[in-house]
């Protein structure tokens, strides 16, 4: 590994640790806020928020394990990750499958507090930043599983995007189904790239990605 090649691995892992931290405390403040004021929406994106934890763990293990065994292939640990990005996907995919279920049996109607527009408008900030810094370093190291843990932060702003224009619509229009829709779309988005990651990692076990 060339002197770039480590730089660049050192702002991947500084990129994974911000995420790791971030989503947690953005999880654990949603959620708290969201169950005090009996929001679900916004309970259920601090929930979700745990899921970019998960992404952002296995690639900060995977970057750990290139950098102490520099002699061993870097598929091996990049196989683990897109394996652990791609369950991400999926286990965010079947929370907000359970949130719009039971927002529609229960016909539970969104409801806009103040925390929920200054938490979402954080994190679209955030998730933006982060999103674009780790595409610039998962294209510059060529790594797959870097731009699919990426492609998690792009399901999370997506998922910001959703809280707040959800509420908005709510407000101006009464449409109470405006966020069980837009969790529809997202919900398509994480299975494909839930899939995407599954099928890179199996082209890496058997030699045959290009």
């Amino acid at each position: 590994m060339n002197h770039e090649e480590q730089k660049l691995y050192k702002q991947a892992y500084r990129l994974s640790l911000f995420t790791i931290f971030y989503n947690i405390i953005e999880g654990i403040v949603s959620m708290i806020l969201g169950y005090s004021d009996e929001t679900l929406s916004l309970f259920g994106f601090g929930a979700d928020s745990i899921i970019e934890v998960i992404s952002g763990a296995g690639i900060a293990v995977m970057i750990l394990r290139i950098q102490q065994n520099p002699g061993s292939p870097k598929s091996v640990f990049e196989i683990k990750a897109l394996k652990i990005t791609g369950t991400a996907f999926y286990l965010l995919s079947a929370g907000l499958f359970a949130g719009v279920v039971i927002n529609i049996i229960n016909r539970h109607k969104p409801e806009t507090t103040l925390w929920g527009v200054i938490i979402s408008l954080a994190s679209i900030a955030v998730m933006t930043w982060l999103m674009i810094a780790k595409k610039r370093v998962g294209k510059k190291l060529h790594s797959e599983p870097i731009m699919a843990d990426a492609n998690c932060t792009r399901v999370c702003l997506y998922m910001s995007l959703v809280l707040l224009v959800a509420s908005l619509i709510y407000e101006l229009t009464g449409f109470a189904y405006a966020d069980a829709a837009g969790a529809a779309g997202l919900i398509y988005f994480s299975v494909t790239e839930g899939l995407e990651a599954f099928k890179k990692a199996k082209g890496k076990e058997c030699n045959c990605d290009h």
